[in-house]
């Protein structure tokens, strides 16, 4: 699909750094003295960072972005240097996009004759939680072949929320089960990633691929008592609000992607019995229709006293 970026000129970028504290997603960096896009992943495209620019560097453009491709960005980051590459590859863990990381570690290892840096210099940063700006920290993980993910310092993790302008509310993250149960009534959650809002999510994100989604209507979860064990569990989720959301356009091209691209196995809808709410399917069936692939769908109608009044194979 086609997606907005930013794209920053080189040439007219003087380091000034204004742009880093107002990118919300973190997604640049100052790295050798010039204002980087660190990662496509995590750019919303929305561009608050411009207008703090005093040199007119940032622009918005659109380009064909179906899916993220962590092997053609790794190629473009080893042209800029080791110290990109660091600050991207950080960037993936500390947003655990682990999939993407041991991806362009993988590249890196198959290309290392072409590569002009230490890989193994550049592996060991990363994954002892080292920024391109940071000194070497005392503590080691061996991410290449363990396993167990390694933690982030304490340095580290403050830095990348708070000096990188990242906003934690829309960071793409993944959990593992169970979740944090509720004193009250003991019940463990089933949500396993975040963000869930469809113009928050990015369809490229690993906990995405080759899952089961759920594509909830927003008031189906208020309805239903039992929806987080026997709707959510096993699935990724996404929630959307076929009368109120805006710019509904982009959801298409997300289910889209969502099916082609990231390859989803089976997608529910489940939607309120009010006639509104019967656009979150009639967007399913739409994506559907422009999709290459094809994908089982299966429609739920949910009853504003909670009660399953339909299901459905489409």
């Amino acid at each position: 699909m086609k997606r907005q970026i930013i794209q920053i000129d080189e040439e007219k970028c003087t380091g000034c750094g204004e742009c880093i504290p107002n990118c919300h997603e973190g997604a640049l960096q100052m790295i050798d003295g010039k204002a980087r896009l660190i990662s496509d992943l995590m750019c919303d495209g929305l561009g608050a960072c411009i207008g703090h620019c005093p040199e007119g560097a940032i622009e918005i453009i659109e380009r064909e972005a179906q899916s993220y491709d962590e092997i053609a960005v790794i190629k473009d980051m080893v042209l800029k240097g080791k110290n990109v590459v660091i600050a991207h590859l950080a960037h993936l863990k500390d947003h655990q996009e682990f999939g993407y990381l041991k991806q362009g570690i993988k590249w890196m290892q198959e290309n290392k004759s072409g590569i002009t840096f230490d890989i193994d210099e550049v592996i060991s940063k990363v994954h002892n939680g080292i920024t391109a700006q940071e000194e070497p920290a005392s503590s080691s993980c061996g991410c290449g072949g363990h396993e167990e993910q390694p933690k982030l310092s304490h340095q580290h993790a403050h830095e990348h929320q708070h000096q990188g302008g990242g906003c934690p509310g829309s960071a793409s993250k993944s959990f593992s089960q169970p979740q944090t149960i509720n004193s009250m009534s003991n019940t463990p959650s089933q949500l396993t990633h975040w963000p869930v809002q469809m113009h928050l999510i990015n369809p490229s994100a690993s906990h995405f691929q080759g899952s089961d989604l759920l594509l909830a209507a927003d008031c189906v979860a208020f309805s239903l008592g039992n929806f987080h064990s026997s709707f959510l569990k096993g699935k990724t989720l996404a929630i959307a609000c076929p009368k109120l959301d805006s710019n509904k356009e982009v959801y298409i091209e997300k289910l889209i992607a969502l099916i082609d691209s990231t390859r989803v196995n089976i997608i529910t809808v489940m939607k309120m019995e009010v006639p509104c709410c019967g656009g979150i399917l009639q967007m399913v069936q739409i994506a559907l229709q422009q999709a290459s692939r094809k994908v089982p769908v299966k429609s739920i109608t949910v009853s504003i006293t909670g009660e399953i009044i339909s299901e459905d194979w489409i």
